[in-house]
């Protein structure tokens, strides 16, 4: 029901609830409030487990860590900012603490568009999480020093799933299908049309035909419900892998004692590597298996002659992409890329 509601009306009601939230923080509830109380902007819907499980999750080990000083309020389903204004957000205040995906602001993260480039293996999103965060931080991009990054995971493999059947390139020529980021290059380079939008659009234009598919990871055929309005699914693990942070604004970030930063960076450590790096693996089995057995869609397997002729089209976008970022870091960005996919696609087979 959440989704249907307009975004304006969502914000007003999430600007209203913070309201009352402060009225019962300052009369006290015969409770001791927390002595730092930030708020957290995210666009996934109240139900899906990157809130119940992820969100909730993180919030809790923080709070318990910090011994009641912190109290954390999550508002999901863009009822606080929208999913491609996260970041911005976040710097200017509008939010204390940001999750959403790089990919949704194109241009924006130059030099972590490498990590969501097609052409490199990720067994599953374990591997993806992993070569993300220690590649980030290793490289510690200017792009992401105006907040405070608390973790970065990722979908790993992800999937195209369509209306009408894709079993080879002439099937897709032409094909409107939602796909944001580099994803979107990949798309146009296959010959489909990308049509640029969070999923939190998707649904809806699946479901009216403004466009035909998505190229997502498994999980939101039950998720977002988008096996629903989608009846087939072409595996493309070699198209897909997107970014999502956890991000604090510096000033809220700074304004806790050292001590207390220290406390919530460890806890977010462990709950990064225990929680966070298998959310998608987590979620994809059994949403494939609920799209399969419960909606009837049919899977596509590529076969081994056309899954060489889509990877030799997508590859060029590998040079493409260090030419670009050639004057922003001091390292071969894809080779690097690469190594840590190969060191921990052996930790997480």
């Amino acid at each position: 029901m959440l989704d249907k509601i307009p975004v304006s009306i969502k914000r007003l009601t999430a600007l209203i609830l913070a309201i009352i939230l402060s009225v019962f923080a300052l009369t006290g509830c015969g409770e001791e409030k927390a002595e730092f109380n930030f708020n957290l902007a995210h666009f996934f819907p109240g139900t899906h487990p990157a809130e119940t499980v992820f969100i909730q999750g993180w919030i809790k080990a923080v709070e318990e860590v910090s011994e009641g000083k912190i109290s954390i309020t999550s508002y999901p389903g863009e009822t606080l900012l929208p999913a491609a204004g996260v970041y911005n957000g976040v710097i200017e205040g509008v939010a204390d603490i940001g999750l959403s995906c790089f990919s949704y602001t194109v241009g924006r993260f130059p030099v972590l568009e490498a990590f969501e480039l097609p052409g490199v293996t990720y067994n599953n999103s374990k591997v993806a999480s992993m070569v993300a965060w220690e590649g980030i931080r290793e490289l510690a991009p200017a792009e992401v020093q105006d907040t405070h990054l608390m973790m970065v995971i990722a979908t790993g493999p992800g999937h195209l799933f369509t209306k009408t059947p894709v079993r080879d390139l002439n099937d897709l020529k032409g094909m409107e299908i939602r796909a944001t980021g580099l994803s979107a290059t990949a798309i146009s380079l296959l010959g489909g049309t990308p049509v640029s939008m969070s999923q939190s659009e998707a649904y809806e234009s699946l479901q009216k035909s403004v466009v035909k598919g998505n190229l997502s990871p498994v999980e939101v055929l039950q998720g977002w419900k988008h096996a629903e309005v989608t009846d087939y699914l072409t595996l493309t693990p070699f198209l897909y892998n997107t970014l999502f942070y956890v991000t604090f604004n510096k000033d809220k970030w700074e304004s806790m004692p050292q001590d207390l930063r220290d406390k919530v960076t460890a806890a977010t450590e462990d709950f990064h590597e225990k929680t966070g790096i298998g959310m998608w693996d987590m979620q994809n089995e059994p949403a494939l298996e609920y799209a399969v057995e419960e909606t009837d869609m049919t899977v596509i397997e590529l076969t081994d002659e056309e899954k060489a002729l889509w990877v030799e089209k997508v590859t060029p976008l590998q040079e493409t992409y260090t030419e670009k970022v050639r004057d922003l870091v001091d390292t071969d960005v894809m080779d690097y890329i690469k190594s840590l996919a190969d060191k921990y696609n052996a930790i997480y087979p």
